[in-house]
């Protein structure tokens, strides 16, 4: 039943016309101004007038028009067959056709948030080898294959002493200490 008076229902019309093989959907115009507006809402892509409705579709691509328009018109006498005693007058407008190049909006996959750091998802680190007190100075012997070998020397403002830690391979010969 149509919750106005003496016209057919907009929704059992919308719901016959979506189902239809040909249409891809419904358009509401350049401005949403196709619609029925119904008390607290609106039925977009179709206009129900006494006597006549106007129906506004988004055809499938490579879908026949005289297909769609029989299939369309038949979907909306089936929905509101005979309303007031006369023949409902429908008018079939199509307003689209969609792009058989686009992808599906079930394929389309949010794009993952940029994070500052390393990621919870992300495979941890292995754990660094053991490394002898004797290895980590300037005076350790050639690196091994596959251990961690070579020094890094760091100079700070304070007291102008020298650190020395253990890094990956090593880039060239170690810098020795610079005496104060």
């Amino acid at each position: 039943m149509s919750p106005i008076a003496e016209q057919p229902d907009p929704d059992a019309i919308a719901a016959a016309v979506t189902g239809c093989p040909s249409v891809s959907g419904l358009s509401g115009g350049v401005a949403g101004e196709v619609a029925t507006y119904l008390p607290g809402r609106r039925v977009t892509g179709v206009r129900v007038n006494p006597g006549r409705v106007e129906v506004h579709v988004v055809a499938r691509y490579g879908a026949p028009l005289q297909a769609l328009d029989s299939e369309v018109r038949a979907a909306v006498q089936a929905a509101a067959p005979v309303f007031g005693g006369e023949p409902l007058t429908v008018d079939v407008i199509v307003a689209d056709v969609e792009n058989p190049f686009a992808p599906d909006e079930e394929e389309e996959k949010p794009t993952p948030e940029l994070e500052a750091g390393p990621s919870a998802a992300s495979a941890a680190l292995p754990p660094a080898p053991p490394t002898s007190p004797a290895s980590t100075g300037p005076a350790a012997g050639p690196a091994t294959a596959g251990a961690v070998s070579g020094t890094t020397t760091c100079t700070g403002p304070v007291g102008g002493g020298a650190t020395s830690s253990p890094v990956g391979p090593p880039a060239g010969p170690a810098t020795p200490p610079i005496a104060p």
